[in-house]
């Protein structure tokens, strides 16, 4: 397992440096390119593992999403929970090109680090 390239780029996500969210009003520019991130709570408790599918704007665009309320994860738990990423909350992110890679990193690092929301494709009714 030691030796499997998913394996070794979900370990190198792990090692990555991470990152609070900017104050209000102030848009995140980390990166264009596509990949996989964590986002973790003030207690450093994972609470989101996700990837880019293929926007245009990769990771910026990404986390920018999360921050302006337009994603699922803010939908169904930011929002239900009153949270808000910018007070407290942190993340890392690791540059992934290849998709298929990057959904496999993003459902073993899921798998193993158990957040508290994962996406599973349901509609939420309000």
């Amino acid at each position: 397992m030691k030796d499997h390239p998913i394996y070794k780029l979900h370990c190198n996500l792990l090692r990555e440096p991470t990152h609070t969210f900017p104050a209000e009003r102030i848009k995140l520019d980390i990166t264009l390119k596509q990949g996989v991130y964590i986002i973790y709570n003030s207690k450093h408790k994972v609470v989101h593992v996700g990837k880019t599918n293929s926007a245009k704007g990769g990771l910026n665009q990404r986390m920018n999403d999360h921050l302006g309320k337009n994603s699922s994860f803010t939908k169904n738990y930011l929002k239900p929970n009153k949270v808000d990423v910018r007070k407290g909350y942190y993340f890392r992110y690791l540059e992934i090109e290849n998709s298929k890679e990057r959904t496999f990193v993003e459902a073993m690092t899921a798998g193993f680090l158990c957040p508290d929301y994962i996406g599973t494709g349901e509609k939420i009714r309000d």
